[in-house]
C-alpha cells in the first residue's frame, strides 16, 4: 500500500468554513476518491495549517490519474479556492507529495 501526504494553507478567517465544507463532502466526491483506490483519507489542522494523509490501495500514479481526470475534482478545487491555499504540481494536477522522513510500523 503507497502512502500519500500534502499540506495547505487555510485562508485567513476560514478555518470554520473549511471544516463545514469537509463536513458536509460530496457524496461524489467520496465516491470518486474510492474508486481511485483513497483509503484511510484523514486531514488535521495546526491553526491554518493543513496536512492530509491517505493510503492509496491502487497506488499512487493510479490516484493521481483519477483525481486528474475527474470533473468532480476540478468542481471540487474551484469550490475550495477561496477557503484554501494550495500549491499544485503541474504535472501531477494535484499536490506535490510530502517526503517520508520516518515511519514506525
Amino acid at each position: 500500500m503507497e502512502r500519500y501526504a500534502w499540506k495547505g494553507r487555510i485562508l485567513p478567517g476560514m478555518q470554520e468554513e473549511y471544516k463545514r465544507r469537509h463536513d458536509e463532502i460530496w457524496p461524489e466526491m467520496l465516491a470518486l476518491l474510492k474508486s481511485a483506490g483513497i483509503c484511510n483519507y484523514t486531514i488535521w489542522s495546526d491553526g491554518r495549517d493543513v496536512f492530509g494523509y491517505y493510503e492509496c490501495e491502487k497506488g499512487i500514479a493510479f490516484a493521481e490519474k483519477t483525481q486528474a481526470q475527474s470533473p468532480i475534482v476540478d468542481k471540487w478545487n474551484e469550490y475550495m479556492k477561496d477557503v484554501l491555499d494550495l500549491e499544485m504540481d503541474p504535472e501531477t494536477g494535484a499536490q506535490p507529495r510530502l517526503r517520508l522522513m520516518f515511519r514506525m510500523d
